[in-house]
C-alpha cells in the first residue's frame, strides 16, 4: 500500500534527523513540535526490512505528525569490501524494500558509503557505486549517497559517479567539487526525546540540486 503525500524538493535550511532506532507516533510528534522538518530511517540490506528497521505503519505516523520521511540504506560493516556484483544486489534490495514500506518512485533512497577496506581499489568502489546506482534508478527512485568515513574514493572521484545527491556526515570526509553536498550531518550529544539521532540539515547544492523526500 502506498504512503501518503507527495515527493518534493528539500528547501534550504530545515533541520531533522536520522536515526537506527524505531521513532513511535508520540515520540515523531515531540521533534515535530520541537521544529523538526525530516527524518531518515533506514532500509536493511538484505531482501526484507529487519526488526528496527523503517517499517509502514511507522513511516505512516511519521508522515502524520508533519515530518517529512525518506529511506536510508545500512552500511555494511566497517572493512567491507565492494564490488560491483555486490552494489547491484545491495541496491535491489534498497528499492525493493523501500517499496515494500510504500514509497512512491522519484524520492531519494539513500546509499551509505563508509567504512570501506583499505585494501579495496577506488575502481572496487566505483563499479559498487554504480551498479547500486543503476539497480535503485531501474526501479525508480532517485539515488542519493551519504558520503562517510574512509569511503574509499577522492571528491573528484565521488563526483564523477552518477549521483546527482550527496549528503555529508558528520566525519572528516571529501567535499565534491562543482556540487556540493544537499544535507549535511552533525553529531548531537546525548539522547533527544528518548532516543539517539544524528543531526542533519538541509541546503541546496553548488548545482541547484536539493533533497527529494516524501512529505504531507
Amino acid at each position: 500500500m502506498a504512503l501518503p503525500g507527495t515527493i518534493q524538493a528539500a528547501a534550504t535550511g530545515l533541520v531533522g534527523f536520522d536515526t537506527d532506532t524505531v521513532v513511535s507516533e508520540s515520540v515523531a510528534r515531540l521533534f515535530a513540535d520541537e521544529g523538526f522538518r525530516f527524518s531518515l530511517r533506514y532500509l536493511s540490506l538484505g531482501s526484507s526490512q529487519d526488526a528496527g528497521d523503517l517499517s509502514p505503519s511507522e513511516a505512516e505516523d511519521m508522515l502524520s505528525v508533519g515530518l517529512a520521511l525518506m529511506p536510508v540504506q545500512h552500511a555494511p560493516t566497517p572493512g567491507w569490501s565492494p564490488t560491483g556484483e555486490l552494489g547491484q544486489a545491495h541496491g535491489a534490495n534498497a528499492a525493493g524494500n523501500a517499496a515494500s514500506i510504500g514509497f512512491p518512485q522519484g524520492v531519494n533512497v539513500w546509499c551509505d558509503l563508509e567504512g570501506v577496506n583499505s585494501a579495496s581499489s577506488a575502481e572496487d568502489v566505483i563499479d559498487y557505486c554504480t551498479a547500486w546506482f543503476s539497480a535503485v534508478a531501474a526501479a525508480g527512485f532517485v539515488p542519493g549517497l551519504y558520503v562517510g568515513f574512509n569511503p574509499g574514493l577522492t571528491g573528484e572521484q565521488l563526483y564523477d559517479l552518477p549521483f546527482e545527491h550527496y549528503w555529508q556526515s558528520a566525519s572528516a570526509v571529501p567535499a565534491i567539487p562543482q556540487r556540493g553536498y544537499q544535507m549535511v550531518q552533525n553529531l548531537v550529544s546525548g539522547p533527544i526525546n528518548g532516543i539517539d539521532i544524528d543531526g542533519d540539515r538541509t541546503q541546496t547544492d553548488e548545482e541547484g540540486g536539493q533533497a527529494l523526500w516524501l512529505s504531507l
